[in-house]
């Protein structure tokens, strides 16, 4: 069973992901346990009948920027970015658009492509929650969030550079 890392901790992922092309009823998808992720158009156009739901998520794929959920941001608990290769560097981005320009206070998840090497920086843009893939040694890659002890730049988990915590 593939693994979550959620707040520093090491658990089962029971989240479901539904494909961009889904056009059933969550609801039915709901009676199972854990999470549903759902696509960004398909929660946008069903925003009224999922706002505030506990269990309900969202899934942004790397083309699609999180600007247009500025609207719903404070009804949404989960938000996951889809990294669908270890090159493409714009869930980044999109992690310090939701944490720091549209105050998302959720949890935020990083889905597909990613690995050890890169857990530490994503952490430092605001992500508090990690889908490790079945193939992946999620204790190995867990380690990744305390690669390092010191960070000489500001980011979305210290908003103050080294030198002005000095």
């Amino acid at each position: 069973m593939p693994k979550l890392i959620k707040n520093n901790e090491l658990t089962e992922n029971i989240s479901q992901t539904l494909d961009k092309d889904f056009s059933g009823k969550v609801d039915e998808v709901l009676a199972n346990k854990g999470t549903v992720l759902t696509p960004k158009e398909y929660w946008l156009e069903n925003s009224e009948q999922l706002a505030g739901k506990e269990n309900i998520g969202i899934w942004l794929d790397s083309d699609e920027g999180p600007e247009e959920l500025s609207p719903h941001i404070e009804k949404l608990s989960l938000i996951a970015i889809n990294f669908p290769k270890f090159a493409d560097g714009r869930g980044y981005s999109y992690a310090r658009i939701l944490r720091d320009r549209l105050g998302f206070k959720g949890e935020l998840r990083a889905i597909g492509d990613i690995m050890h090497d890169q857990m530490f920086y994503l952490k430092r843009c605001g992500f508090n929650s990690f889908a490790v893939r079945e193939d992946k040694n999620a204790e190995v890659v867990i380690t990744g969030l305390n690669d390092f002890s010191e960070c000489y730049q500001a980011a979305t988990v210290q908003d103050k550079p080294l030198f002005r915590r000095r």
